[in-house]
């Protein structure tokens, strides 16, 4: 079992290396194609991909009876249309939003949505959380005033678009959590997929000119978002979960911030202020620490 969690984490520690390089692609693909062209290219492979794992996925599930079978399928099919509502929107905020702003930012500012998640959870869900979760979402708005704000006090245009994209991927995240539990996970995510896709090409297809040349000239980034990101990231991260602590799987896949940064120095030469840099490392600490109460609450349910 041991083993199992360690190659869980090992994976999601891929997973988190695939996103964060994602969005060094992401914004390299920007100088060749249109932004909602881009996100429904990539979507409509990563649909494929996840499409031919869902046609070899052998493993069917046990029902006790009709009424819990429908249930499942029902959770499958809601669960997939919301999460790909979701999932193009915050798509679309954050390739537009990419445009104006940094891979590394755009990948740190993302990651908020580990803060985020908690302030709606207490907001609509009415749950509880400690002091601590409230001091690092605090830590974590001061870090990201540090690392999008000018001197003039005012967000770039960019960061305000990903700072979006940042909300609704929370809605994403519990969306995803509510329907999950009692779901076909992958049928799920091709589901998503697919949907996200479908929402991309009509709005390229009415704001933009999609062009088979645009889509050749962005080939590269558009095959590493498409099947790496979306396709070998949704499925590992299904994958790793089954054997891997939440908390700990949690923080894992928040690492793609660091990894962002650091994609964006490596591939695209973008260099960071003091200013940012520091901004970056608050951040990343209240990421980590806004994943501490849940530790603590996991471990006292073992130990009841």
């Amino acid at each position: 079992m041991k083993q199992k969690r360690l190659l869980g984490s090992l994976l999601l520690l891929l997973v988190a290396v695939i996103w964060g390089t994602a969005f060094a692609f992401q914004r390299e693909g920007m100088d060749r194609i249109e932004p909602f062209t881009f996100v429904a290219a990539r979507m409509t492979l990563s649909a494929v991909f996840v499409g031919i794992i869902s046609a070899l996925w052998k493993r069917k599930p046990v029902f006790a009876d009709a009424a819990e079978k429908k249930t499942y399928v029902r959770n499958t099919v809601l669960g997939g249309l919301g999460c790909g509502v979701f999932l193009a929107t915050a798509s679309l905020f954050q390739q537009v939003g990419i445009i104006e702003t940094s891979a590394g930012k755009a990948g740190f500012i993302t990651a908020m949505y580990i803060l985020i998640v908690p302030v709606v959870n207490i907001l609509v869900f009415r749950k509880k959380y400690p002091w601590l979760v409230w001091f690092a979402v605090l830590l974590g708005v001061f870090g990201m005033y540090l690392l999008c704000m000018t001197e003039s006090l005012r967000l770039s245009h960019g960061d305000a678009l990903i700072i979006v994209c940042a909300v609704v991927f929370s809605a994403h995240i519990l969306w995803c959590d509510h329907f999950v539990k009692n779901a076909d996970p992958i049928r799920m995510s091709l589901i998503q997929l697919a949907v996200t896709a479908a929402i991309s090409w009509v709005l390229a297809l009415i704001f933009e000119h999609p062009s088979m040349e645009a889509i050749r000239a962005a080939a590269v980034p558009i095959l590493y978002c498409g099947i790496a990101s979306g396709g070998i990231g949704y499925t590992l991260q299904i994958v790793a979960q089954k054997y891997t602590d939440p908390t700990v799987a949690s923080l894992l896949m928040s690492l793609e911030a660091v990894f962002a940064v650091l994609a964006g120095a490596i591939m695209l030469k973008e260099q960071m202020t003091t200013r940012e840099l520091f901004g970056c490392i608050v951040m990343f600490i209240a990421i980590i620490m806004v994943q501490i109460p849940g530790k603590k609450e996991e471990e006292e349910k073992k130990n009841e």
